[in-house]
């Protein structure tokens, strides 16, 4: 099912990209990005593998640095922070990694409890239980808080994932591959979660795939990324109302209700 489409015209911009380019040796990875991202929006970009979905978002988090262009996320230049300004202004960023990124010798709650333990270590035992229940069932699976990432199905790893990242209560979320690997059944559920967080978190997200079922669930708004730029942005309908075949060849690889 669409969402609602929301007005995006006098929300504040918590995302501006601009002229932003990468290379990687001789591969021209970014070659002049632009993009707005707006509060609480979420928005999709959809791209073939290797043609820079992924470096955008590390950009956008800090974790790699742009050749040239900029990237301002919640108002600040991201390149141009020193290391202490980065490990602050990241925890207003929610990454959640294709991988989950869980750590296998911890347990649920130790997982959750590390980057608050680590970040906000004035917190007692009973505000760190309390964080961890809150947001276990938020994504729908507090009965797991004992377990291992061994112990639980792809979906549930990538929920507690996407817990790990909302504990900390994040003004932006980056999703890389939020369904890749899941089956249908499961890749619906993720996409219901990435709503419900924006809903209930008053999240602004980006949301990097090339499942268009998931764009269709989950983007208020579509970029797609071709050939290191963004040659269409809109709604879904949008986007889809073209006869750009390279833009219309991911309905050949794609099934939508």
């Amino acid at each position: 099912m669409h969402k609602k489409e929301i007005h995006t015209d006098k929300r504040e911009v918590v995302i501006a990209v601009r002229q932003l380019q990468k290379s990687f040796a001789n591969n021209h990875v970014l070659r002049g990005v632009d993009l707005d991202v707006h509060q609480g929006e979420n928005v999709v970009v959809l791209g073939r593998s290797g043609t820079g979905k992924s470096v955008l978002i590390k950009i956008i988090a800090g974790l790699l640095k742009q050749d040239s262009g900029t990237a301002m996320v919640l108002g600040e230049n991201v390149a141009t922070l020193d290391r202490k300004e980065l490990r602050k202004f990241r925890l207003r960023i929610g990454f959640s990694f294709q991988s989950s990124a869980l750590y296998d010798s911890m347990t649920v709650r130790e997982n959750l409890e590390f980057p608050l333990l680590r970040n906000s270590r004035n917190l007692g035992r009973a505000a760190v239980d309390k964080a961890v229940q809150e947001v276990l069932e938020d994504v729908g699976l507090p009965q797991t808080v004992n377990q291992f990432p061994a112990e639980l199905s792809g979906g549930q790893r990538k929920r507690i994932g996407i817990a790990r990242t909302l504990i900390m209560r994040p003004s932006v979320m980056l999703y890389d591959e939020p369904t890749a690997g899941l089956d249908p059944i499961t890749s619906v559920e993720i996409n219901s979660l990435i709503n419900e967080v924006q809903e209930r978190y008053n999240t602004s997200s980006i949301i990097i795939t090339h499942d268009l079922t998931c764009a269709k669930a989950t983007g208020d708004r579509m970029a797609v990324l071709l050939d290191g730029k963004f040659e269409s942005v809109g709604s879904f309908e949008e986007v889809f109302a073209t006869n750009d075949e390279r833009i219309n060849s991911f309905y050949d690889y794609n099934f939508i209700d």
